[in-house]
């Protein structure tokens, strides 16, 4: 989900921050929804529908929005309407909230799509790559990891251009990697990306030369376990935020049950500094467990809420403003 206006709107008086936009990823429609007229009961106020969108663009499975300083909305699509990842691209809706076309140039589409971010004192644009539709509508098969159907490649854009410059492959190490942040500092050219199945986050940077090179910052090591459908799990990492202060990187290991906070003062060096655990299949009192490096079986406690057991695992995450509540 994303807003009619934000930040690429500073200054601009005519633009305010009045309609949630709603990519509903399988049925393809946008829906936007009026918070202004009655915040205690937002409206629906439009439904850009996937036939308008397909008809006039090629794209399906709308996932990422994001508002431009122009007043458009650009949507990352994770493929065509038949669910094929060859039909990705990014969706444009006017301010109006009509199909205006696509952002990227033709032939410029990325091999994958998911999330995006743009970093305009940079003219650079990087987006992710997740899957094909066609696969992951069906539930995750690891076979179609090994058949090329998931992503492991950044994109890097001319931004606002649409011409694709370059495209990172982070290799086995960068596995579908997800969301995709810059640091919060307009001037600085440096961010990260959750790469899910490897649980690595990668950060990646502008070199000397102008081009794009990646790393890896942070590692999740899989554990050891019993009783699971694989005899090791990964931390897969779903989500992450920056703080606004760029000092710190917040991000959610979902199958393990854990949140980390990370010093990133320094960008290539990451340095962990906190960590709680909120739920996750190696709770107490789950069927599975991990083993230890002398064998042992151990599961992680996880503290209550008001009396109430947390159950599933930390997927999505937020911080706020002040950075002190997560």
């Amino acid at each position: 989900s994303g807003w009619n206006a934000c930040s690429s709107c500073h200054g601009d008086a005519s633009t305010s921050r009045r309609f949630l936009i709603l990519p509903s990823l399988l049925s393809g429609r946008v829906y936007v929804v009026d918070t202004a007229k009655d915040p205690r009961a937002p409206a629906l106020h439009k439904v850009v529908q996937a036939e308008d969108i397909a008809e006039k663009t090629g794209l399906g499975f709308p996932h990422t929005s994001h508002c431009l300083a122009t007043g458009d909305i650009m949507i990352s699509c994770l493929g065509d309407k038949e669910g094929n990842a060859a039909g990705n691209g990014f969706l444009l809706l006017d301010s109006e909230f009509n199909v205006k076309g696509r952002w990227e140039k033709p032939g410029h589409s990325p091999l994958f799509g998911y999330d995006f971010w743009y970093q305009p004192r940079h003219k650079t644009m990087i987006s992710s790559s997740w899957g094909a539709p066609a696969a992951f509508r069906t539930g995750f098969d690891l076979q179609h990891v090994q058949d090329g159907l998931y992503g492991r490649h950044l994109h890097v854009y001319d931004w606002p251009g649409g011409e694709l410059k370059q495209t990172l492959d982070l290799g086995s190490t960068g596995l579908l990697p997800l969301e995709v942040r810059f640091l919060h500092d307009p001037s600085k050219d440096t961010g990260y990306v959750g790469c899910a199945l490897t649980s690595n986050m990668v950060r990646f940077f502008k070199t000397a030369d102008g081009s794009w090179s990646h790393e890896v910052a942070i590692s999740i090591e899989p554990l050891k376990v019993r009783n699971w459908m694989l005899p090791e799990m990964p931390g897969l990492i779903t989500d992450f935020v920056i703080s606004l202060d760029d000092r710190y990187l917040y991000l959610v290991n979902w199958l393990h049950g854990d949140i980390r906070q990370y010093n990133i003062e320094d960008p290539a060096k990451p340095v962990l500094a906190g960590q709680v655990y909120v739920g996750g299949l190696l709770q107490k009192g789950s069927d599975v467990v991990y083993v230890t490096d002398d064998d042992k079986e151990e599961q992680y406690a996880v503290p209550q809420v008001k009396g109430h057991r947390l159950r599933g695992g930390p997927q999505m995450i937020q911080l706020s403003l002040d950075g002190k509540r997560v």
